[in-house]
């Protein structure tokens, strides 16, 4: 079995232990934990029991201790999505959501009967021609609906290939009976 190259000495160890007291970030309490248990000889698979790291987790947190021993270890991940709308093309996209109507944009290709009311397939559209952004799920869109202060309403029961007057003709037919 060949023997572990990676040690620490009482310096280091005492680092990693006092980065580990005053750290408030779990992630990276743990990765302090791992390199120090790593350092002073436990096992990788108690090492891996204990904080619940992978093996090859652990190999790369100790890679990156010895290139950098003072930030090595952070976090060094940004947060947040990978919004594709930045925040002033999210408000420019709400504002024209509520000064326009889907009727105004398309006249009788809205997606709505009315063409009153902004459907998931109407803002698809218009994100796409304004903005180049196109979104590869539904919840993006009604996520988007929501950013601008649209609530979800459930879609109105009308086939545009019926004929207003044929509809009229019927009911007047029911009433008479």
């Amino acid at each position: 079995m060949a023997k572990r190259k990676f040690q620490l000495s009482d310096a280091d160890r005492q680092r990693l232990i006092k980065a580990y007291a005053l750290c408030k970030d779990g992630p990276t309490r743990t990765r302090y934990q791992a390199v120090r248990l790593y350092g002073e000889g436990y096992t990788v698979a108690d090492i891996e029991q204990i904080t619940g790291c992978s093996r090859a987790s652990l190999l790369e947190w100790c890679r990156a201790y010895q290139q950098d021993p003072q930030q090595g270890l952070t976090d060094k991940r940004q947060g947040g999505n990978s919004a594709k709308l930045s925040r002033f093309e999210l408000e420019d996209l709400a504002h024209r959501l509520h000064q326009y109507t889907p009727h105004d944009l398309f006249g009788s290709d809205a997606h709505s009967a009315s063409g009153q009311f902004w459907t998931v397939n109407d803002v698809q559209t218009v994100v796409q021609q304004w903005y180049g952004v196109k979104y590869q799920s539904h919840t993006s869109y009604l996520r988007l609906l929501a950013q601008c202060e649209f609530s979800y309403q459930k879609t109105e029961r009308v086939y545009k290939s019926h004929s207003q007057l044929k509809v009229a003709d019927f009911e007047e037919q029911l009433e008479k009976n």
